[in-house]
């Protein structure tokens, strides 16, 4: 029982420290989408401000999704607690497959960016990259609500559980 504790309190902060990048995105997009090409693509592309959410950002993304895909196997036979992580799992899954369907094109086509000439229609490229971290914050949170509801779940199950034992030890005492 402490190991599920502690497995699914590092599934909890893995899926967080992966879902405060993708919050990075989202919180800087009102802001990024009121770039001009010069000022967008120096920071984005040629000074890559986001070099780390390339490296450190997968170890979490991914870590996230394999600790919350084994966290379903160990509570597999828990109740709503095992849907409730279930859900969260696929769902810190699907925005990983929306990253690499949307996003991770985008960042092949920027890194064209660096030796050939920006393309007249640079604001398509920019708008969908931008939109997708956006869609993948969104997901990220729902993901992680699910997770955390399966925690507060099983909290009440095992507190309603306590008290039916604990009723039922007293009514058997009162009948003695």
């Amino acid at each position: 029982m402490i190991f599920i504790r502690v497995w699914r309190f590092i599934t909890l902060m893995l899926a967080a420290f992966s879902l405060s990048l993708s919050m990075t995105h989202l919180l800087e997009l009102p802001q990024r989408m009121q770039f001009d090409q010069q000022l967008w693509v120096r920071v984005t592309v040629i000074e890559n401000i986001y070099k780390l959410f390339g490296t450190v950002g997968a170890v979490f993304e991914m870590a996230a999704i394999l600790t919350a895909i084994i966290l379903v196997f160990l509570i597999r036979k828990h109740g709503s607690t095992f849907y409730w992580t279930f859900g969260g799992a696929m769902l810190l899954a699907i925005a990983f497959v929306s990253w690499i369907i949307f996003i991770a094109p985008m960042n092949a086509e920027f890194a064209k960016w660096l030796t050939f000439p920006i393309p007249s229609n640079w604001m398509q490229y920019r708008d969908r990259w931008e939109y997708a971290h956006a869609a993948n914050a969104l997901i990220k949170i729902m993901g992680l609500s699910f997770l955390v509801i399966s925690v507060l779940v099983k909290t009440t199950e095992e507190r309603d559980l306590m008290r039916n034992t604990l009723l039922d030890r007293a009514v058997l005492r009162s009948q003695r």
